[in-house]
């Protein structure tokens, strides 16, 4: 069944929409999900980082069912909802800083990235950006220019919006690598533009696509300096890497700093699409009333799903667990790394764990972790990859994810390594 599924997609869908998987879902529940066949997968993918409290947590259905009873869609721009206000208001709680903050909400993590841009090019009267190699920021033009990844989301789809400069992010948080990264700064405001016409710098506290790499806590304190030295923006990419997935609610709470603006989505709403633009209230207030919204933004039942994820935080202890299964899956990669040879560096913060595999010469080897990839999905466990080079295995799991099922996925892992390396 799933072939024929699979030969009418290709009919029907452009190939541009990639599909990692012929795997068609048919329910899902917790950490598990079901496909059309029958056949029962433990889900370390998450929707790429988008289910941390699992598949259909029973209160975020219960929440998204009892605001379908209620009203579908009003435009919260023309006829407002109480529950938006008060998402806007426990956000603006949440989000790391003492100062006041507003926040807009949208539809899509690209929205939020657009809108922040927007919002800071306001603030500062200036025009330009500063992103980082390695960044992902979505698939509009805009988010593209913005992304330091190549293939596949740049390739042919030129040309891009302009003004955006590409800085180096850390390779490691060794010394080194933190001064080479802010070196790259220093020549990018002495040979390419004045840091006086930079209305922003953007940058993922962990990198999702990039391969997982966290930023050193130093590059992100010299990075604030900086912006607040300059009168640039600093905006904080949480897309993929907030809502707990690195053990705190907001990634940029290991940091010591605080961004100015903040883009929240993926888990924010436990699948239903919203997304978030946290930020400082005078920065936030720059773009002049109807600047900001869309048809769709804040749309009621997502409102009320991302409401009823704050609530399984505050009382479920999803944070806490994840920081468990965090340990688990790391000293488990550990002791693998001793005995597999094509296993690298483990990266990542909390519970954003990435494992790169390599070479025999130690270069990146995405075929690898492709095979790895292939094995574990035909033992039961989904799995994604990322980075660069396509060589690092990210694990995205529920963080309410139960240790039994957890213990398990790490069994399918070991037999798929097993498999893969055969023969190496």
């Amino acid at each position: 069944m799933s072939n024929d599924w699979t030969s009418r997609r290709a009919a029907a869908v452009p190939r541009g929409v990639a599909f990692g998987t012929n795997i068609f879902a048919a329910s899902a529940r917790g950490s598990h999900l079901t496909d059309n066949e029958g056949r029962t997968y433990i889900d370390f993918a998450g929707g790429i980082g988008v289910l941390n409290v699992g598949h259909n947590h029973p209160r975020v259905v219960g929440a998204v069912k009892a605001q379908a009873d209620r009203f579908l869609h009003t435009c919260a721009q023309v006829i407002p909802y109480e529950s938006y206000v008060t998402l806007a208001e426990r956000l603006n709680r949440l989000a790391p800083g003492d100062h006041a903050k507003k926040t807009a909400f949208f539809s899509t993590g690209v929205e939020a990235v657009e809108n922040a841009v927007k919002i800071a090019r306001a603030y500062t009267r200036r025009r330009a950006l500063v992103s980082f190699t390695g960044s992902f920021h979505g698939r509009t033009n805009l988010a593209l220019a913005l992304t330091g990844k190549v293939k596949p989301y740049r390739v042919g789809v030129g040309p891009f919006a302009g003004d955006i400069y590409k800085a180096l992010f850390p390779e490691d948080d060794s010394e080194a690598a933190v001064a080479a990264a802010l070196a790259s700064l220093d020549r990018l405001f002495k040979y390419e533009i004045d840091p006086a016409e930079v209305a922003a710098v953007i940058i993922e506290p962990v990198q999702g696509e990039g391969g997982f790499n966290a930023a050193p806590p130093a590059f992100m304190r010299a990075l604030r300096d900086l912006c607040t030295r300059e009168g640039i923006v600093f905006i904080a990419d949480e897309i993929q890497c907030g809502m707990g997935r690195t053990g705190k609610l907001f990634a940029m709470e290991h940091f010591g700093v605080h961004a100015d603006i903040t883009t929240l989505a993926k888990s924010l709403a436990g699948g239903t699409p919203l997304s978030a633009v946290v930020g400082r209230s005078e920065i936030m207030d720059a773009v002049i009333p109807g600047g900001l919204g869309s048809t769709y933004a804040g749309a009621p039942m997502a409102i009320a799903a991302a409401h009823a994820v704050l609530d399984i935080y505050e009382s479920e202890g999803v944070i806490g667990q994840g920081e468990r299964l965090s340990a688990t899956i790391r000293a488990f990669l550990a002791e693998a790394k001793k005995k597999f040879s094509c296993i690298g560096r483990i990266k990542g913060l909390g519970s954003m764990v990435g494992v790169e595999f390599v070479s025999p010469a130690g270069e990146p080897d995405g075929a690898m972790a492709g095979k790895v990839q292939a094995e574990a999905r035909a033992r039961g466990l989904i799995l994604l990859t990322c980075g660069v080079h396509g060589n690092i295995i990210r694990f995205l799991y529920p963080l309410n994810t139960d240790d039994a099922t957890f213990q398990e996925g790490l069994s399918i892992l070991s037999a798929a390594l097993e498999a893969a390396t055969q023969g190496n």
